[in-house]
């Protein structure tokens, strides 16, 4: 397999902000689509008109709500819609501004079902974690939708039907990759936390940079990189004896961290990630953010076929339509040494960015269970986790 040239592109323009000035959070789309559609389903008991609505986020351990202002109720016969327009804070989002629309209505049938509607995608591909011919709504904002439509009414004692539209949504899809990923006629629900967080950004940068900095004034030696709070939490339970102040939610800016963690005498690293991230990383690609680089599938066709898989599935990996996709692959043909390949490559090419200065590993955690996948040589023997076999 050749060797990738290690690179880091730049940034994109759209993603430059002006120095010092402080960030705001935002909601997702899966908060503002949950707030609506709780909205509407008070209106739809009530019979009132509503003005504002408050919804839980989805984070374990603690309890945090937030309000927002309903645009616009209506109610008629059976059914009210609701509509909350989403503030992304100062992430870059082409969804800043859209209408989430929720209409509820009764049904016959118990329990709550959730359809899609004007301006929202569906998946027409596999790799996205939902099945081909769904609503793009992805996992986390279904549970937000149906456990605050389920505040207000209990779909088991009257069954309830819940659409989400985003007008506009189509057109806002243009500027996405959804087309590309399968995911046709707008754009998709998401959220993991509920809050926008501006991750590719010069701010988001600069506190990476902090963190390390933070770490090397404690004399602290090890540190751990994720590009999310999905990755993060797997990798806090791997390594559960590091203190906190060791995690650092990179997002895009995995190639800043490590010069920055060699520059400050940091010695050993880890880097926990999905198999998105990770082909990247294994190209030599260290700015990972969409607008700069794409998955390599020849890299993970030729990773296949290292790791002995046969000639079709060669060919089917190379025309996965996701890194995810082509980790299903692998996974539905029992091809195991697969992803230790691709975090072995990942892990070189980290090593390769920083001249050998960090001792680093890799560690990909799979889609839904973020138990360990694959592994660069040793990661895992450092870690908490044990093989269950």
């Amino acid at each position: 397999m050749d060797r990738r040239k290690v690179r880091e592109p730049s940034m994109p323009p759209s993603m430059q902000r002006v120095r010092g000035k402080r960030l705001r959070t935002g909601w997702t789309t899966g908060t503002c689509a949950a707030a609506a559609a709780k909205a509407a389903a008070r209106a739809l008991l009530t019979g009132e008109v509503q003005e504002r609505v408050d919804v839980r986020l989805p984070r374990k351990g603690e309890e945090r709500r937030v309000e927002f202002a309903v645009e616009r109720c209506e109610l008629g016969e059976g059914w009210a819609e609701a509509v909350v327009v989403k503030d992304a804070g100062d992430d870059p989002d082409v969804t800043d501004g859209a209408h989430l629309t929720a209409r509820v209505s009764w049904r016959d049938e118990p329990g709550l079902a959730l359809e899609r509607g004007e301006g929202v995608g569906v998946v027409t591909r596999p790799g996205l974690g939902l099945q081909v011919g769904a609503p793009a709504i992805n996992p986390v904002p279904r549970k937000m939708i149906s456990y605050s439509v389920a505040e207000v009414l209990d779909p088991e004692e009257r069954g309830l039907l819940v659409e989400i539209s985003v007008p506009g949504g189509e057109k806002m899809a243009e500027k996405t990759t959804n087309a590309r990923l399968g995911i046709l006629g707008g754009i998709s629900i998401l959220g993991t936390t509920g809050i926008v967080r501006p991750f590719s950004t010069a701010a988001w940068r600069a506190s990476v940079g902090q963190a390390v900095d933070v770490m090397a004034a404690q004399g602290i030696k090890t540190f751990v990189l994720s590009t999310g709070g999905l990755t993060e939490r797997a990798a806090m339970r791997l390594l559960p004896d590091l203190e906190e102040v060791c995690f650092i939610e990179v997002g895009d800016f995995t190639g800043y961290a490590l010069k920055r963690a060699a520059k400050q005498g940091l010695r050993r690293g880890f880097f926990v990630g999905m198999a998105g991230k990770l082909t990247k990383l294994a190209a030599g690609v260290m700015m990972t953010h969409w607008t700069r680089s794409k998955v390599d599938n020849e890299l993970l066709a030729g990773i296949t076929r290292q790791a002995g898989g046969p000639p079709g599935l060669v060919e089917e990996v190379r025309g996965a339509n996701t890194a995810r996709h082509a980790y299903e692959l692998w996974r539905a043909a029992g091809l195991e040494r697969a992803p230790h390949i691709l975090c072995t490559l990942a892990a070189e090419s980290l090593t390769e960015f920083v001249e050998g200065r960090l001792e680093i590993h890799a560690i990909m955690v799979d889609f839904d269970t973020l138990e360990p996948a694959g592994a660069s040589p040793g990661a895992l023997e450092l870690t908490a986790w044990r093989d269950p076999s």
